[in-house]
């Protein structure tokens, strides 16, 4: 094991998975492989229990079903992002790239399509907590920093976001960004006007092999709506077309 997969194994027993599925058979099985490899896994059949399960528990990390009864994973994601942060993965057995970009714009952090292996979902869960305990970790440390001279802030016009606190104001209002579109963001603010493509930001922010740039595309979408006046005639975060992403060098 590198260093990270060494803090996976020594963190798993410290996450908490909310898993929610309305098909037992299912909801056990992964249940009995996440509890192997040392998490906490708390199941609900549907959305309704799940927000439940929320209100009474610190959850890390949710797998959430699209297609059940009561409630759908999609409105129940869409009530949870009004008070969450943590990584969202919605499984369907749908996989029509339509409805896969509809979870994501809904609030999920990624999406599997059934059947999977156990193996791909301990993959997407390990990466996933991996990245929201380093946003969280900074987050803690938030206090501690004074936003002096040694605080890695990067202003471009209206737009300022500070690392060390993982904050970004937009014209001095806050605005509120998930942990997946701040570290988006970081990377085309910290090179304005250098063009990524969609694997490139894949690769240095998932920190793994592209393989679904539909995500990225997605959180753009995301974050224009947070930071620009006008989503479609964007100031800031452009698109140059059949190349990539950028940030616009502005003063």
């Amino acid at each position: 094991y590198g260093e990270d997969e060494m803090e996976i194994q020594n963190r798993a027993g410290e996450s908490r998975i909310l898993l929610v599925e309305d098909d037992k058979e299912i909801r056990e099985g992964i249940e009995i492989f996440l509890r192997g490899q040392g998490y906490r896994v708390f199941q609900a059949a549907d959305g309704v229990e799940g927000l439940e399960i929320l209100e009474r528990e610190e959850i890390h990390l949710a797998i959430v079903d699209i297609m059940m009864p009561r409630m759908d994973g999609v409105t129940m994601v869409i009530r949870l992002r009004e008070h969450y942060d943590f990584p969202v993965i919605f499984l369907s057995a749908k996989s029509e790239e339509v409805d896969k970009i509809m979870g994501l714009n809904m609030g999920a952090d990624d999406y599997i399509t059934k059947p999977f292996t156990p193996m791909e979902l301990l993959a997407r869960v390990n990466s996933h907590l991996r990245r929201y305990n380093r946003f969280m970790a900074l987050l803690n440390r938030k206090e501690e920093k004074d936003g002096g001279e040694n605080s890695n802030i990067y202003r471009i016009g209206g737009l300022e976001l500070n690392e060390d606190t993982v904050e970004l104001m937009v014209d001095g209002e806050p605005a509120k960004l998930t942990p997946m579109e701040f570290k988006i963001l970081s990377l085309l603010m910290k090179n304005p006007g250098h063009v990524f493509s969609a694997d490139d930001i894949y690769e240095r922010v998932w920190n793994e092999r592209a393989i679904n740039t539909d995500t990225v595309m997605v959180h753009v979408r995301n974050i224009r709506e947070k930071i620009e006046l006008d989503p479609k005639k964007p100031k800031y975060l452009k698109v140059v077309w059949g190349v990539g992403y950028k940030i616009e060098k502005l003063p």
